[in-house]
């Protein structure tokens, strides 16, 4: 898609749960394509189950995957934000970090974590022009739900305003926006894509 636009894409792999990939990947991102002025913290995984039955791996991995390897990214890239006096931080939480969902305790808390993340790091780099906002996907159509039965995905749907899941371009939408200079006064903002779903 990017090519088309006539853009290039070039894929860094990384360990989220390994504070030295994190860095390694992103000095040589820096070292390659100069500093960089918007990250958006994306990666997340799912290691679903009832709180009194999660194994303590299981609520590790996904805490350190969906939170920690979000603050240790945003670690890596303030510094070069703060000589620039410009950057766009947009993590990426979840409906389910704002109101929860039973059977994942591990990842609702770590996307409300996200929220509070964002939060924090808004105060904190405000006076740099640094702006650091989350969006908040509800139910959208990806990897994680076209594994799910169509009664299920009915069921989610009754409970969206609009009635119908959500794509993956709104959301790119939204963090378009924030990353842009036309949301350069919005900063500490959780935006909501969901439909309706939580409101």
């Amino acid at each position: 898609m990017l090519k088309s636009e006539g853009r290039e894409a070039f894929a860094i792999p990384l360990d989220m749960q390994s504070v030295d990939s994190i860095k390694d990947a992103i000095a040589k991102t820096a070292r390659d394509f100069g500093a960089i002025g918007i990250l958006v913290n994306n990666a997340a995984i799912t290691k679903d189950g009832l709180a009194m039955r999660m194994k303590q791996e299981d609520w590790d991995s996904v805490i350190a995957v969906n939170l920690t390897g979000a603050f240790v990214a945003t670690q890596q890239v303030l510094p070069a934000m703060m000589r620039e006096r410009w950057g766009r931080i947009i993590n990426i939480s979840s409906v389910v970090g704002e109101m929860g969902n039973p059977g994942q305790a591990n990842y609702v808390a770590s996307k409300a974590g996200l929220i509070g993340l964002t939060k924090a790091i808004a105060q904190e780099m405000g006076s740099r022009n640094i702006t650091v906002n989350a969006v908040a996907p509800g139910f959208i159509e990806t990897d994680m739900t076209t594994g799910l039965s169509q009664e299920r995905k009915d069921n989610m749907i009754g409970h969206v305003a609009l009635k119908r899941i959500g794509r993956a371009e709104e959301v790119a939408a939204a963090v378009r926006f924030l990353a842009s200079e036309e949301a350069a006064y919005i900063t500490g903002h959780v935006l909501d894509v969901n439909g309706g779903l939580y409101m």
